[in-house]
């Protein structure tokens, strides 16, 4: 089969299909000429990441297409039920990221804890002449211990993360569209100790308990944000808000606003909802700590994902090709 990774693909990966004896193509394509390029070089297979979308079109218009693969969780870039009904193999690899993803959560609220976010700003110009002043403005840290952190979506990555959190003597609340209790393995030097278990709630109970909230969720349905003015209003005074999901996941304006007004102390953004040109007023507010859209890039959890694509693509080779 010939496959054509547009986003990239791991070398681990890579290796893996070539020596099943599949041709793996990693040149970009610009999306506009995406269907041309998979027609001319009779494209089996297409894998993508964020940047790449597989729409309605774009499979009606490329008949010799098999499978669409996504490295990564969410696959809301590709028309997944029309691949499906049109006989295409359409997979993603939910669990490879999972703990990079979480990880991310981590470091962005441990920097924010410690108004590192800004320190970290202010010091290359002002450390060697305001030193005294920036150490009084940023003497206001807050202890991670004791805090309640509220998870939407506990999948993989809300799971993977409600662990992190729990080993800091963290108190965890969640919430998922279904009803379920999840056991958390608490885990010392390669061992489970512990199994903790947390039971899923409502997330007006979730505003009202979590000092920290983070964001493991798409938009919703109809396109709109989770998180807006009404579910900002229900939340702690003083709140954090983490997004490492997807962007637009929370209403953008109502997040400055709410920083603004003191409502919410601090936020997290690995998303954006105008990837890739970010509204630039969100980038410079002193109380967000910022990353591009980076939750999944380890080396670990590249190579994690190249390798359950390639995985998918030989095992279901002989199958598509029959």
């Amino acid at each position: 089969m010939k496959v054509l990774a547009n986003d990239g693909i791991a070398p681990a990966g890579k290796a893996k299909l070539e020596a099943a004896g599949h041709t793996v193509i990693t040149d970009k394509v610009n999306q506009e000429d995406l269907v041309a390029y998979m027609n001319a070089e009779n494209i089996d297979v297409l894998l993508v990441r964020s940047a790449t979308t597989a729409r309605k079109e774009l499979i009606d218009a490329c008949p010799n297409l098999k499978m669409i693969g996504r490295g990564g969780v969410g696959m809301d870039n590709i028309d997944v039920q029309y691949g499906r009904d049109k006989g295409l193999q359409v997979f993603n690899t939910p669990g490879a990221s999972s703990q990079a993803v979480a990880e991310l959560v981590i470091a962005h609220l441990f920097g924010l804890s410690r108004s590192l976010n800004q320190a970290n700003r202010s010091m290359p110009d002002e450390g060697k002449t305001e030193f005294s002043t920036l150490k009084k403005a940023y003497a206001k840290g807050q202890e991670l211990r004791g805090k309640t952190i509220g998870i939407i979506g506990f999948g993989r990555i809300g799971q993977f993360t409600a662990r992190y959190a729990l080993g800091l003597g963290m108190k965890v609340v969640a919430h998922d569209m279904s009803d379920f209790t999840a056991e958390i393995p608490i885990e010392i030097n390669g061992t489970v100790v512990h199994w903790e278990k947390v039971s899923t709630c409502s997330l007006d109970e979730l505003f009202q308990k979590a000092d920290i909230i983070s964001l493991n969720v798409p938009k919703q349905a109809d396109g709109s944000a989770v998180i807006g003015k009404a579910e900002i209003e229900k939340m702690k005074d003083g709140v954090i808000l983490i997004n490492t999901s997807r962007g637009g996941t929370i209403e953008e304006g109502e997040l400055i606003a709410a920083i603004e007004n003191g409502k919410v102390r601090a936020a997290a953004l690995d998303v954006f909802e105008n990837e890739p040109s970010p509204r630039e007023d969100l980038l410079k507010m002193d109380a967000l700590s910022l990353s591009p859209h980076i939750g999944a890039a380890t080396l670990e959890a590249q190579s994690r994902i190249g390798e359950e694509l390639a995985d998918f693509i030989i095992e279901h080779s002989e199958k598509s090709l029959a």
